[in-house]
């Protein structure tokens, strides 16, 4: 069946491949090339056999796809069709030349035809459907909101066209086949495209036609993405898979909760004798490890981390997505003077006549300088438009570290450990961050707490409670299961000392024995880390190991337990403090809490008639997973009605305060916490909990501008978990340590504690 048509369309199809496969080759050179230009990181090939089954678990079941279902249910489908569907573009080859060709082996088997079948229709009808969603979620329709924002979208629509063109023509192809009576394979191994068939013509010639329309196709895509290295809406396709083996987990989990020690050359820096080749923190691009410039080349420009930052809704300019393709970007444009295929000028151009184009008005990060140039060989990775900054300096410290972004990637971007990287730059090498973080800094180094406080006020909050605390003074003695770590907001605020005198009202009801540092506590170093200043972290880090192995001294591992009611403490000590030597068993107060109600230690006996919505935490929630304990707790009391907000758990939404940010003015577009409050007022409740002195504070602040402003009833307070527990272990207007919330509780004169307030209101259907 090989006439002219075939010959002519056949040799044109074999001499486009040869031209493909060439240019596609030099291109993963080239980037193979770039990506080893970063700095080396050893820690991300082992163990292979964890690695692997990692990779193919979140490949193959799309595992981090699917917490958006129906787009992970359409990409899936693509997914497979891309690469499943790999051998019809193989067999089209064949079939350009003589239409009634099949694969050998193969060709003709009913379960690989019956597999072609549903996973090229389903290939279609997903991306039909991830074309509907980009249109429906637009820019053009949604402004700012939209995840797309800031995307490629040129781009897009090149790969989808790809995509739906190919899956068009793979059942088209086998539809033919029917039509024209070239198969023998049964009928119910071919149901889609045999029903098909029964409307198409009988022509050989029209099948080798769609099969070159298929092979040109696929191999324009392939020179395209030759020749556009940054192009990672199509190159994901190869680099997720590297990607995702080479994450900082090798179990699967998100590069959460700590954050890395700082490297040069693949080597811990030791900050007690550094080495003078050193690179503290990534200035230049070339600074970023090759598992970095692998994240850049990964970037999807889905939008996921950018619909989920704290910091891009509420109108402030970072976009973790814009963050990774403006890296990507300059990465790409600087290669050439990596390589050293170019030579830069010894002095930097003039940056003040750049203007910013209207999407990097809104999105002041956005890429401001094009092509390979000297200018993009000497631009600043951080530095504003005029001196022709890859990344803005607003930009870089809006980040709260919520780890939202790196929660929902479905590629393993590990968005926070690149920005905290360029900050250590920033606040090491350039002493350059915002003038009230440094009020912080000082704070630690002379006070060891950031709201610079004497170290006697630790132990203040001791005299308020009618009970005796043991204090930790040397070794613990052996009938002291716990060491208390109250950390800075809980001795020295005033809102959170309440939630350390509820916390250890109840651990001392539940018969727990545990004993406090008193003035022999400092800071856990977090804020400090979170900034960027390594330096003041580590000082800090070392200080309370040395503390912590002193108290801990003889103990076994198992036995070194520590509660914290501070999630970033207990972040920093459970996960950061290993790094410098100390190894502890660190628990969450909602953790124990929850464990001694199980145990029937705590038992809730008061009905506390209150409508209750969590926030979670994010260093709580999102970095440690705990979103459970919390949650009981709160149901295990009587007549508390709980409902929860619709940004919770994993996607819930941040206070504001993570990253540093509690010291820092918030002075772009609406604040973060006043975004949160009025989402939880959404649901008209009595309490918002939560499980953070931050989180508290942030809260509070916000609720009571909105009574002030008369936008939210007098009767609404914020409590920690633990306070709404307390309550219920007292009976009713007993007084209770720490579990008022200040004045103004309840309106009752006898209404202590605030456990029958009459100015509780639902609404009826509540």
């Amino acid at each position: 069946m090989t006439g002219p048509l075939q010959i002519v369309l056949g040799t044109i199809s074999v001499l486009f491949l040869i031209v493909a496969s060439v240019m596609a080759y030099r291109a993963v050179r080239a980037m193979v090339r770039i990506i080893r230009t970063g700095q080396p990181d050893g820690t991300r090939w082992g163990p292979v056999k964890t690695r692997l089954k990692t990779t193919a678990i979140e490949s193959l079941g799309h595992t981090r796809m699917l917490k958006w279902s129906s787009i992970g249910v359409a990409h899936w489908f693509v997914f497979v069709g891309f690469y499943g569907l790999f051998l019809t573009l193989v067999e089209a080859f064949g079939e350009v030349w003589n239409p009634a060709f099949h694969l050998p082996l193969i060709g003709e088997w009913a379960i690989w035809n019956l597999f072609a079948d549903i996973i090229g229709t389903g290939t279609i009808l997903g991306i039909i459907y991830l074309i509907y969603r980009r249109q429906k979620d637009h820019p053009r329709r949604q402004g700012r909101t939209s995840r797309f924002a800031g995307s490629n979208e040129g781009r897009g629509y090149f790969v989808e066209a790809v995509v739906l063109t190919v899956g068009v023509a793979i059942l088209l192809i086998r539809s033919l086949k029917v039509s024209s009576d070239l198969t023998d394979a049964p009928g119910w191994s071919h149901p889609i495209s045999g029903a098909l068939g029964q409307i198409l013509p009988d022509s050989p010639d029209l099948l080798t036609v769609v099969a070159f329309v298929k092979i040109v196709v696929s191999l324009t895509w392939l020179v395209v993405i030759s020749r556009i290295l940054n192009m990672g809406v199509a190159w994901h396709r190869f680099s997720a898979f590297l990607n995702i083996y080479a994450k900082r987990n090798a179990d699967g989990a998100p590069a959460l909760g700590p954050l890395l020690p700082m490297t040069s050359g693949g080597k811990p820096i030791d900050f007690e004798d550094p080495g003078e080749d050193d690179v503290f923190g990534r200035g230049k691009i070339e600074d970023f490890t090759w598992k970095g410039m692998l994240d850049f080349t990964t970037c999807t420009e889905c939008g996921r981390c950018q619909s989920q930052c704290p910091a891009w809704n509420t109108g402030k300019p970072l976009s973790p997505k814009m963050v990774i393709m403006d890296l990507r970007d300059h990465l790409y444009a600087k290669a050439p003077y990596l390589l050293g295929e170019k030579t830069a000028s010894e002095t930097a151009p003039d940056y003040d006549v750049l203007k910013p184009s209207d999407e990097q008005v809104w999105a002041s990060g956005y890429a401001r300088i094009e092509g390979t140039n000297d200018a993009q060989a000497h631009r600043p990775l951080v530095g504003t438009l005029e001196e022709g900054g890859v990344i803005d300096p607003d930009v870089l410290w809006s980040c709260t570290n919520c780890g939202a972004c790196v929660e929902q990637c479905p590629v393993d971007i590990e968005h926070i450990d690149h920005i905290e990287d360029m900050r250590r730059y920033q606040v090491l090498i350039e002493s350059n961050f915002p003038s009230e973080a440094g009020v912080m800094l000082t704070n630690l180094e002379k006070r060891g707490n950031p709201w610079g406080m004497g170290g006697n006020v630790r132990e203040d909050w001791i005299k308020e409670l009618d009970f005796e605390v043991r204090m930790a003074d040397g070794p613990l003695p052996a009938d002291v299961e716990y060491l208390f770590w109250v950390g800075c907001a809980g001795a020295v605020d005033d809102r959170a000392k309440k939630v350390t005198k509820a916390v250890a009202e109840l651990l001392h009801t539940a018969g727990v024995e545990f004993a406090v540092l008193g003035n022999g506590e400092t800071c856990s170093g977090d804020p400090a880390r979170r900034l960027g200043n390594e330096f003041v972290f580590q000082q800090l880090a070392m200080e309370n190991v040395e503390t912590l192995n002193g108290v801990f001294e003889g103990r076994v591992p198992g036995t070194r337990k520590i509660v914290a009611t501070c999630p970033h403490c207990f972040n920093s000590l459970g996960k950061e403090y290993p790094q410098v030597g100390g190894e502890y068993e660190v628990i969450h107060h909602t953790q124990l809490l929850g464990q001694l109600i199980e145990e029937g230690r705590l038992v809730p006996v008061t009905p506390i008639d209150r409508k209750v919505t969590y926030h979670d935490p994010c260093f709580l929630g999102r970095h440690n997973k705990v979103y459970t304990p919390p949650r009981e707790i709160l149901d295990s009391v009587q007549g508390l009605t709980t409902q929860e907000m619709h940004r919770c758990k994993d996607r819930g939404f941040c206070c504001g305060a993570g990253g540093a940010r509690m010291w820092m003015e918030e002075k772009i577009g609406k604040r973060i916490n006043v975004e949160r409050t009025e989402e939880a007022l959404e649901l008209d409740p009595d309490v918002i909990s939560t499980a953070c002195p931050f989180c508290i504070t942030m809260l509070s602040d916000a609720l009571t501008s909105k009574k002030q402003n008369g936008e939210a009833g007098e009767h609404v307070e914020v409590l920690d978990v633990s306070q709404i527990l307390l309550r219920s272990m007292q009976p009713v207007a007993a007084g209770v340590q720490g579990a008022a919330s200040g004045p103004g509780v309840g309106t009752e004169a006898d209404d202590v504690v605030g456990l029958d307030s009459a100015a509780t209101e639902h609404d009826p259907k509540d």
